[in-house]
């Protein structure tokens, strides 16, 4: 994998995690980090997954299976402990849409929302949704040759729905658990999708500019959520919140691919631990939840830091060995004769 692209996706893990770290810290203002760190990792899957080569239903299947397997995992052990409840009975079918849709919360409890459409962990129910229209955005080669295009459309319409049918009373737009926070994630994946198609032009280009307009971004993203929260008669400017976000995402990506080359210069052993978060990013979102929820009652900052994160990177490391032992073993039983099972792969 290029390197900014192993950078970017640890960091983007880094970032998640910390922004899960309240009651962790001596004070919430430095969990963090959270939405940059949700369109950074979209904007990377993006990025790898520009060349689709297999039929849809394989190509997808491939992604649920790399996807499932540590979400059962993790879900069923948590269960088998008992840090995690079931509840009986099913999500109707109208539920279940509206869920799809990104109504994450509802059937909270049941095997619908623990394991078929695992919205418990909402960063896995709007990877598995979105992953089937940006197959068609890439797969489509009228909609491939112009990405800029679909993405100024997809804003289009989603503004004219946030003056239409958003309910703009409160400060939510980018509530992960709200249906409009997609149309971020989407516009993400297709922003790495364009980098992957301009690869060459801005790969080792860099410019001082970048890294400073990030910083300007995302402080004007700060003052602007301060503001919203401040003066609730400025709610409505809270359209400009994603916009923000995105210019983030555009400048960060811009500033680690233009030294893409440098990145790769670092030390060996940091470079190590960049690719151990990079891989296990998936396994490190899944196990953090239980952990932090354990750890939170220490109230031993740093102690507590130190060792919280030393437990999710383990735990989300012996969670991939083992999901990695799966995968292949499930790969040798059917790769003969029949088709092959997914592997476990970050460009296909």
């Amino acid at each position: 994998m290029i390197f900014f692209i192993t950078f970017l996706k640890a960091l983007a893990a880094v970032l998640i995690t910390n922004n899960h770290y309240t009651g962790i810290y001596p004070t919430d203002a430095l969990a963090k980090g959270g939405m940059v760190g949700n369109i950074l990792f979209f904007a990377v899957s993006g990025y790898l997954l520009y060349n689709v080569k297999l039929p849809f239903l394989r190509w997808y299947g491939k992604r649920l299976w790399r996807i499932y397997l540590p979400v059962v995992l993790v879900t069923g052990t948590c269960m088998a402990i008992g840090l995690y409840q079931l509840k009986p009975g099913l999500v109707s079918w109208h539920d279940f849409l509206l869920s799809v849709v990104g109504y994450q919360r509802l059937g909270k409890g049941t095997v619908t929302w623990w394991y078929l459409y695992p919205t418990y962990y909402h960063f896995v129910a709007s990877i598995v949704v979105l992953y089937i229209p940006y197959y068609f955005c890439v797969k489509i080669q009228a909609l491939r040759n112009n990405l800029g295009w679909l993405m100024l459309a997809i804003a289009v319409v989603w503004i004219c729905a946030y003056f239409t049918v958003f309910d703009r009373s409160t400060n939510r737009i980018l509530n992960t658990h709200d249906p409009f926070i997609r149309f971020m994630f989407m516009e993400s994946m297709l922003l790495g999708a364009w980098f992957r198609q301009n690869d060459v032009n801005v790969r080792n280009k860099g410019s001082v500019w970048f890294p400073i307009l990030a910083v300007v971004c995302f402080a004007a993203y700060v003052v602007l959520q301060g503001a919203l929260a401040r003066y609730k008669g400025l709610v409505t400017l809270q359209i400009v919140a994603p916009f923000v976000n995105l210019a983030i995402l555009y400048f960060i990506f811009r500033t680690c691919a233009g030294y893409d080359s440098k990145l790769e210069k670092l030390p060996v052993l940091t470079k190590k631990f960049v690719t151990l978060l990079s891989d296990t990013t998936l396994e490190i979102y899944l196990v953090q939840f239980v952990l932090i929820r354990l750890f939170k009652p220490m109230h031993m900052f740093p102690v507590n830091w130190f060792l919280l994160t030393f437990s999710i990177i383990i735990s989300a490391y012996i969670t991939h060995i083992i999901c990695g032992f799966i995968y292949s073993g499930v790969d040798k039983l059917t790769g003969k004769g029949r088709l092959s099972a997914p592997q476990i792969s970050k460009r296909s």
